[in-house]
């Protein structure tokens, strides 16, 4: 597999057929920068889903992928991916690249399942902190042979 490069808004895929967009999130129940904002612009579920689901503390883990379906089909996936959202005491930035492999692969199941193209801008590489060159070998690995396309949107 190899991922499809564009310039273009991830939050409006044209793609034809099943998609999904993924995002990072973290594990605290904080949403209100970066990536989430264009999606809070487009539709109001995935947040409203990401913080009932928070609340509710049902399985809200890193590496855990809440499926948000935002129009006929189209949904969002809010992955856990990323400790906090400052540099720990160590320095480490927030990324968990154990949890993104884990909420990617997930995703791969999902999208299989839906015959769906997945995408993404580039996960975890802006407030979490992470690194593409570290992301994209986790994006091969998870969804190699599950969806039928991947799409990294660089804005």
């Amino acid at each position: 597999m190899s991922i499809n490069y564009i310039k273009g808004d991830a939050t409006a895929p044209t793609h034809s057929g099943n998609k999904i967009i993924v995002h990072i999130c973290n594990d605290i129940g904080g949403w209100g920068k970066g990536f989430v904002m264009a999606i809070s612009k487009r539709w109001k579920e995935p947040e409203l889903q990401y913080r009932a689901w928070y609340k509710s503390q049902e399985n809200f883990d890193l590496g855990q992928v809440q499926f948000v379906q935002v129009e006929e089909n189209l949904w969002v996936a809010n992955l856990i991916g990323q400790h906090k959202i400052n540099k720990d005491e160590h320095g480490n930035p927030p990324i968990r690249y154990e949890a993104v492999l884990e909420g990617l692969q997930k995703v791969g199941v999902f999208a299989k399942a839906q015959n769906a193209s997945v995408h993404m801008p580039r996960i975890g590489c802006g407030l979490a902190g992470g690194t593409w060159d570290q992301i994209e070998p986790l994006i091969i690995a998870s969804l190699d042979e599950k969806a039928n396309s991947v799409w990294v949107y660089d804005f």
